[in-house]
């Protein structure tokens, strides 16, 4: 319950944020896309692999964000059946803001606790993430 409280309560900052820096059309959906994109951009199921979302939802989240101008679909130059999503220009501006955004709260994050107490939570936290999510293992 913790860790969906802190979920939300970074979320809620986060995209308050990102709609003052010019980017309010963005919601938390919209991450399981722009988090894991890059300028070179990626396939979708590259992007299901990473973000753990089934290809259909990114599907559904790519269209969504293909109407709001942040990505566009473009042949693979590898294969030129498949389709890569890369981000615009809009997109570039969105996942900069975003990372520097969640930089800085990570950053105020570690001074309220201090360095030491911070990197011990932040590992102590890994560690639980990693055996939670091997659970069925």
């Amino acid at each position: 319950m913790l860790a969906g409280r802190l979920m939300r309560a970074l979320q809620e900052e986060l995209f308050e944020r990102l709609a003052e820096q010019g980017h309010p059309d963005v919601r938390p959906r919209h991450g399981t896309v722009l988090a894991f994109l890059d300028a070179g951009g990626a396939r979708a199921t590259e992007l299901s692999a990473r973000s753990g979302q089934h290809k259909q939802i990114v599907g559904t989240i790519v269209d969504e964000l293909t109407g709001l101008g942040y990505v566009r679909r473009e042949p693979d130059p590898a294969d030129r059946r498949a389709k890569r999503i890369v981000p615009t220009e809009h997109g570039l501006d969105e996942i900069a803001k975003a990372r520097a955004i969640l930089a800085a709260i990570e950053d105020r994050h570690r001074q309220t606790l201090g360095n030491e107490h911070y990197t011990a939570f932040k590992d102590a936290f890994e560690r639980i993430t990693r055996a939670q999510t091997t659970w069925r293992a």
